[in-house]
């Protein structure tokens, strides 16, 4: 089993824009030498948008909640909507509106520039809002490839069943996003070997999740609350596991079995019968990842190898040659 090493929730939620509310659990930038870009490469940020009641928009055709058009560089952005709807439009023509289940990844690449709001529908109607947005950092092999955006309806994630391990019914189910379980192989194209599953639980009882061993392994109580091998968790806490067993990331003869090991992480959950108030169901999303191991030079929403590399991402944008 994949011990805890830290549980994180601490940080205070900020706007992004006038459309996000969220909590930073992690970022790149940050200098903490106990949980840094190293303890979650290959992902370098993730955002926790709280459930967040919004009044109707009078201004939602002309004045939406959100954020305006900016840069992107170097990495990819992954947004899931728990509830209400997202509007994307990007410079490479990609688009689309994502509704509560659904899925937005978007490659940035060698440069794109996107908006994000709130769709017309759901400003015009207002209501409860929730999301998270992830951060997934490119190699540097594919740091200038071509910006692409990926829509992932719901209907579109392969889903599994999660079984109680000790009576055998499903407890829950996991939509597969990235990666894969088992035999059952997400739907995004990824640059990197990544998990990332959307996990909701509905019946009580534990059932065990088997993550790659030379995975860095994260995992965010969106909602509700459980234990996560023991130890209870809440919603809006991310816990941190103990860095890969695999050492040795490089996959050649001698090593391929023990890479292909996995490490588990069990789940209990127990719906509440006295709580009126308690969520009838918990929700997680699960990454991981191996490690791409190269220097990060970032800033703002540049995310480079090196510092010359930062500085001429600043002067291409400044001159007009972003994204060329």
């Amino acid at each position: 089993m994949r011990p805890i090493k830290h549980i994180h929730g601490d940080k205070a939620p900020h706007w992004v824009g006038d459309g996000f509310y969220v909590k930073t659990l992690f970022n790149h930038l940050d200098n903490d030498p106990y949980f840094n870009h190293r303890h979650t490469d290959p992902f370098l940020l993730l955002d926790y948008g709280q459930p967040t009641s919004f009044a109707p928009n009078p201004n939602f055709a002309t004045q939406p909640h959100g954020i305006g058009q900016h840069p992107h560089k170097g990495f990819e952005t992954v947004t899931i909507a728990y509830a209400g709807e997202i509007s994307h439009a990007d410079s490479a023509g990609g688009c689309g509106i994502i509704q509560q289940g659904d899925v937005q990844w978007m490659t940035a690449g060698r440069g794109i520039m996107h908006e994000e709001f709130h769709s017309p529908a759901f400003g015009q109607r207002g209501g409860l809002f929730s999301m998270v947005q992830l951060w997934v950092n490119l190699p540097s092999a594919h740091k200038l490839t071509a910006p692409k955006y990926q829509t992932l309806k719901r209907h579109d994630l392969p889903i599994v069943n999660l079984a109680d391990n000790k009576v055998g019914h499903a407890i829950g189910k996991a939509a597969i996003i990235a990666g894969e379980w088992q035999s059952t192989v997400g739907a995004a194209s990824t640059f990197t070997p990544i998990n990332m599953w959307d996990i909701e639980l509905d019946n009580t009882g534990s059932t065990t999740l088997q993550v790659p061993n030379n995975h860095n392994i994260l995992l965010l109580v969106q909602e509700g609350t459980l234990l996560i091998n023991a130890t209870p968790v809440s919603a809006g806490n991310l816990v941190q596991f103990a860095a890969p067993t695999a050492t040795d990331f490089d996959i050649n003869v001698a090593n391929a079995q023990a890479a292909q090991a996995s490490d588990s992480i069990e789940l209990t959950y127990a719906k509440s019968s006295d709580d009126k108030q308690a969520p009838s169901s918990v929700k997680l999303l699960l990454l991981s990842g191996e490690p791409i191991g190269e220097p990060v030079a970032g800033y703002g929403p540049f995310v480079m190898n090196t510092q010359t590399e930062l500085k001429q991402t600043f002067r291409d944008y400044q001159t007009g040659n972003f994204g060329k």
